[in-house]
């Protein structure tokens, strides 16, 4: 028991140190998280166009998706390194001058992603509605603020 203990307690002290690290150029970063928030939207996309009517509402796929936008939530926000505010990205200077309030907003919308994941598993329209809102008002709230048009 003790091992296990002690792998666990190394594991956690070598994961904030392998992801300080991850990137060697500003660019990888971009990238990175660029492709997370890719697949993030082509993932609600397909919900919005079942909430919308554009297509069936299929249960199981609407889960899946949710179920992808929040396991992909928790992945762009190490990809917003110091210095990754210039080059080939929407993201604004103003992430790293108030990033306590984007980290906060980071948090809002993996916690609202993970309640649509409930959400869509009570299969409840009214449930999913506001849950789904929820998570697309934590997208733009981020997006108004910290990203350009």
């Amino acid at each position: 028991m003790k091992k296990i203990l002690l792998a666990i307690a190394a594991t956690t002290m070598i994961i904030p140190a392998v992801f300080a690290n991850n990137f060697k150029e500003p660019a990888d970063a971009i990238e990175y998280r660029q492709a997370a928030f890719s697949l993030i939207g082509y993932n609600f996309g397909d919900m919005a166009a079942m909430m919308k009517g554009k297509k069936p509402f299929d249960a199981a796929v609407f889960s899946t998706r949710a179920e992808n936008v929040a396991a992909l939530s928790k992945i762009p926000h190490e990809g917003f390194i110091v210095g990754s505010d210039k080059g080939d990205t929407e993201a604004l200077a103003k992430i790293w001058q108030d990033k306590a309030d984007f980290d906060s907003k980071m948090t809002t919308f993996q916690t609202n992603a993970a309640a649509l994941v409930v959400a869509a598993k009570t299969n409840d329209k009214n449930q999913i509605k506001q849950a789904f809102g929820n998570t697309g008002k934590s997208c733009k709230g981020c997006h108004d603020v910290y990203k350009k048009d």
